[in-house]
């Protein structure tokens, strides 16, 4: 329980609704900040090293490991993305700070776009660097265009941090953001209806990536303002998780046998509604860590969580391969144990770099963390 809601609770003449109010919220909020730290390390499963090429990858489709990975990355990474739009949704929503337009864009180049461009300046001097230097199969600038896409996403993923159209479409949703949260219920419906239509029928780019991000987004918003984050959070187990367990079921037998469902628009609607209930879990899923043993821990591990989504793929490209000597690639013998452990080898890195950054050079630290790490 945190500091706010232990000091509300053991005040003497408190009244028992406030009480119960504040211990509530403080639950709420260590939600939130429990959601960011297992969606993201869910996204590392998305990223996972391999050490296989697209053709190679495909000539395994089916195997027993292939569909360890297919599934790791549908039930953990793929499908807790969309928690993190929503969440951003919520809390723009009930921000008084949204209202200023320029310094809340101001502050969101801050703390989303300006990071952005630095970490994918890394990957580039990092990753295009080792494949230079050391032979490393990876993407090398090719010409200005290329790095100019690179660093800033204008009209195409990266080929190198491809977890990044993420925060670059969460800064334009963030641009928008003082509108949305003005705009009537009716209004914003119709907003997340079109941005759900785009997504299925692949008309996001080159304005928005992946036009699924601003649905979650404005779902978000529709949210906090009917309270429904603490709806599911009272939703038993028999409700919230039976229509993910279904829907991804069904979600992985198509990714497994393409031929059962051809990539069209039923596949793209079936993948829309498993990330509406998936987020819907995993906000569950959060909520009931808030109040378990692990809520410390991984409440001590959100101040990094946006390093490490920012971070990772460097890490994976540069120490994939160092431990795939080890480990094997994908289809060897000890592949699964090292697909399992990825994100906690990823985490721990990002841990340890983290902190000797936020003490070696701490105004660093809280620019690539997007002010979440802070000297001491």
């Amino acid at each position: 329980m945190s500091g706010l809601a232990v000091e509300t609770f053991s005040g003497s003449g408190e009244n028992p609704v406030a009480r119960t109010l504040t211990i509530h919220a403080a639950r709420r909020s260590d939600a939130i900040s429990i959601a960011r730290v297992i969606c993201i390390l869910g996204v590392v499963y998305v990223h996972a090293w391999t050490g296989l090429s697209g053709h190679d990858l495909e000539s395994l489709r089916g195997t027993p490991q292939d569909s360890l990975r297919w599934g790791l990355m549908e039930i953990f990474g793929r499908s807790a993305v969309p928690l993190l739009g929503l969440i951003s949704g919520w809390l723009v929503q009930g921000s008084s700070r949204t209202h200023d337009w320029l310094s809340h864009v101001v502050r969101k180049a801050r703390t989303i776009l300006l990071p952005m461009i630095l970490w994918n300046a890394l990957a580039v001097l990092f990753v295009s660097g080792a494949a230079w230097a050391l032979g490393l199969s990876a993407p090398v600038p090719s010409s200005t265009g290329w790095m100019f896409q690179e660093l800033f996403i204008v009209s195409r993923n990266p080929d190198i941090n491809v977890q990044m159209p993420f925060l670059r479409d969460l800064f334009l949703c963030m641009l928008a953001a003082p509108l949305f949260v003005r705009l009537p219920g009716w209004a914003l419906a119709s907003v997340a209806a079109t941005a759900a239509l785009c997504q299925i029928m692949g008309w996001g780019p080159p304005v928005l990536m992946r036009p699924a991000i601003l649905f979650f987004f404005i779902i978000g918003i529709i949210a906090r303002r009917e309270g429904l984050a603490d709806r599911v959070a009272a939703m038993p187990w028999t409700v919230a998780a039976p229509p993910f367990a279904l829907l991804m079921t069904a979600q992985l037998y198509s990714s497994l046998h393409p031929g059962v469902m051809p990539p069209g628009v039923g596949t793209a609607v079936l993948d829309m509604t498993v990330r509406i209930a998936a987020a819907l879990f995993f906000w569950r899923l959060a909520w009931s860590l808030a109040a378990s043993s692990a809520q410390g821990m991984l409440l001590r591990i959100e101040p990094f969580a946006f390093f490490l989504f920012c971070s990772h793929l460097i890490l994976i490209w540069l120490g994939g391969p160092v431990l795939g000597i080890v480990f094997g690639k994908l289809g060897s013998p000890f592949y699964p144990a090292y697909l399992l452990v990825q994100p906690l080898l990823v985490l721990v890195t990002v841990l340890l770099l983290g902190s000797l950054l936020s003490r070696a050079a701490p105004g660093l630290a809280k620019l690539l963390s997007g002010g979440r790490l802070m000297a001491g």
